[in-house]
């Protein structure tokens, strides 16, 4: 099938925008739960009418400021209770929020600044105040800037901004509310990156509204009205802006985590009943379930309750389902290991929403089988986060599922993905030139490769311009193998060289925290990342695990050989983008001689599978 189409469930009227939404929710149940602020050890409620009247004296203080209707505010933060209430009063005061990585550079703070024009800019921290700082002379639009924590002790953003909207009318922020209509820009997100200067991707109200209100029509099993969402991906990023939209299009609670290492413990609290993820916290999640085993001698448990969980979820796809049998050991199973892996997500949680790279067949089996339906979907930032996903009625493990309502994909001839819907953005910022390089027509071109079987169900194999030409004319797709090699606990990253040389090699960075645990699970000392790249157990452990990735591909595409660095790829270093994607230009540039190295002779390690 070269072309599927969904049907969209429900059309808005012009004069929709996001802020109906809120207002919307607010005429419906007032008196519900929006949100769970974390105070200390408590998480405190805040009902939709206190939630909108918080974000009505917050609308007022940006009027006050000199805010008008169309005017860029800025939001650079990590995520957090704040953040939403600063996202919907922009809003209800007729602004475009433009949000801003907490972890940006100056110069690319500097840049997102300028060429969006924010008149007024919120921040975190006194840390992130003085970046801005550093090049505020270069922004002149910029005239204000407020710290939600400043380390003075003096008055908040929220608090500044409250005081200072007082005396505005709550008429004036009730006219505004109603400005924005579906074609206006609802806000300016800025891409992640990887192949050079961010662009900034403007999706309008109606991208927000018409996508987020047919997922919750389509999607009842998550969105019914009693869901509760934790957020702790960046809301800077699309993926968690869209789900902040939906869970109150949805009615859903939502809590918020800014600091992933107190994830854990603010889930076990909060007992969100779906999760949002990225491929990377699925995988580490179930290698430190792997590793808690070996460390209490458990390790033969939870290999048979893996196989057990697998073959559960195998068998959901055939038509007589799992046999008697495989029922009762899953029921044992279930006491033993995959209660504990679910409190690890709060204990209530049935559903995970995962995108942002694929997840992999045998994890997505693992997770369903375990009680956790890990609903895998494909989109990116120009199509206002997703365009297909699999329905919990509806799942095709290995797919990213057929297309929400409203939504188009087709196969091009080259095999890039093209999109058409309600959903895909009206153009990049400033960018006349990008916007129609990215159009084929009404079709956009997503850059990404891949298929669509015949009852619809589309699968990503690849990256166009991430392709490798081998020397010998053979195509390959990088992300399969690096996502698989990438599934050890050892491995941090795996970025697959190989452009117009003799065969596919890799570059490989160890996973400091996936050492530790290995290292108890094998019963080995404690040893550094350094150490680590010259034991033979660490590297006889890689090797498997990159002949395990070499068995989806065939043999001209397998990796012959691989190379360890020291170090890993960070956001602060520069070679992970603030959404965590490689930037596989920099790294090729700045490992260049490591590159190299793997095709002198007799250098670096082959794995025995590839010889």
């Amino acid at each position: 099938m070269l072309e599927t189409t969904t049907p969209l469930r429900l059309c808005v009227p012009p004069s929709v925008n996001i802020d109906a939404i809120l207002r919307e929710r607010l005429r419906a149940e007032p008196d519900a739960v929006l949100a769970e602020v974390r105070r200390g050890d408590a998480w405190e409620p805040v009902t939709v009418a206190e939630f909108d009247a918080q974000v009505t004296a917050v609308a007022k203080g940006l009027v006050a400021l000199g805010v008008d209707p169309g005017d860029t505010v800025g939001i650079l933060s990590r995520t957090r209770y704040e953040w939403t209430l600063l996202d919907f009063a922009a809003w209800a005061a007729g602004a475009v929020p433009v949000p801003i990585y907490e972890t940006s550079s100056a110069e690319q703070v500097h840049w997102i600044l300028a060429n969006s024009g924010i008149s007024l800019l919120v921040v975190e921290s006194d840390a992130n105040a003085a970046t801005v700082a550093s090049v505020r002379d270069r922004a002149p639009m910029c005239r204000e800037v407020l710290v939600l924590d400043p380390q003075d002790g003096g008055a908040g953003a929220i608090a500044a901004l409250t005081a200072a909207g007082a005396h505005v009318p709550d008429a004036e922020v009730e006219r505004r509310r109603r400005l924005a209509t579906t074609d206006d820009l609802a806000t300016i997100i800025y891409t992640s990156g990887t192949t050079g200067r961010p662009k900034g991707v403007e999706l309008t109200h109606g991208n927000f509204t018409l996508t987020a209100l047919n997922t919750v029509a389509d999607v009842p099993e998550v969105f019914n009205g009693q869901g509760r969402a934790m957020l702790f991906l960046p809301l800077a990023h699309v993926f968690a802006r869209f789900i902040e939209v939906i869970a109150v299009a949805g009615g859903s609670v939502l809590g918020h985590c800014p600091d992933v290492r107190d994830l854990v413990a603010s889930l076990k609290q909060f007992q969100p009943t779906y999760v949002l993820g990225v491929p990377r916290i699925f995988e580490k999640v179930y290698n430190a379930a792997e590793q808690s085993s070996a460390a209490e001698k458990a390790r033969g448990y939870f290999n048979w309750a893996t196989a057990v969980a697998i073959a559960y979820s195998r068998a959901l796809d055939t038509p007589r389902g799992p046999s008697l049998w495989l029922r009762f050991q899953r029921l044992f199973a279930d006491g033993l290991v995959y209660s504990k892996l679910r409190g690890q997500f709060g204990g209530k949680a049935k559903y995970a929403v995962s995108g942002g790279g694929p997840l992999g067949e045998r994890l997505g089996h693992f997770y369903r089988g375990v009680g956790i339906n890990i609903i895998e979907g494909y989109g990116l930032t120009e199509c206002t986060a997703p365009t297909s996903v699999n329905r919990p009625g509806g799942t095709r493990i290995g797919s990213v599922g057929t297309p929400l309502p409203g939504c188009s994909a087709r196969i091009a001839e080259d095999g890039e993905i093209l999109l058409r819907g309600p959903h895909i953005f009206r153009g990049y910022h400033n960018d006349p030139a990008a916007t129609a390089e990215a159009f084929d027509g009404e079709w956009f071109r997503t850059g990404d490769l891949g298929a669509i079987d015949e009852d619809g169900f589309l699968s990503i194999t690849g990256r166009k311009k991430e392709i490798i030409i081998t020397a010998g004319g053979k195509n390959v797709a990088p992300a399969v193998l690096e996502d698989r090699v990438r599934a050890h606990a050892l491995v941090s990253q795996c970025v697959v060289v190989g452009d117009n040389r003799p065969f596919i090699g890799a570059l490989i960075t160890l996973d400091p925290e996936g050492l530790a645990g290995w290292l108890t699970m094998h019963g080995k000392p404690s040893m550094t990342v350094e150490q680590a790249m010259t034991d033979p157990d660490v590297l006889a452990s890689l090797d498997a695990a990159v002949a395990r990735a070499n068995e989806a591909v065939s043999k001209a595409e397998s990796i012959r050989k691989h190379r360890l660095l020291t170090g890993d790829f960070t956001i602060a270093n520069g070679y992970l983008t603030p959404s965590m994607k490689v930037k596989r230009a920099v790294v090729l540039a700045d490992f260049a001689d490591d590159v190299e190295a793997l095709y002198s002779a007799g250098r670096d390690r082959e794995p025995a599978a590839a010889r």
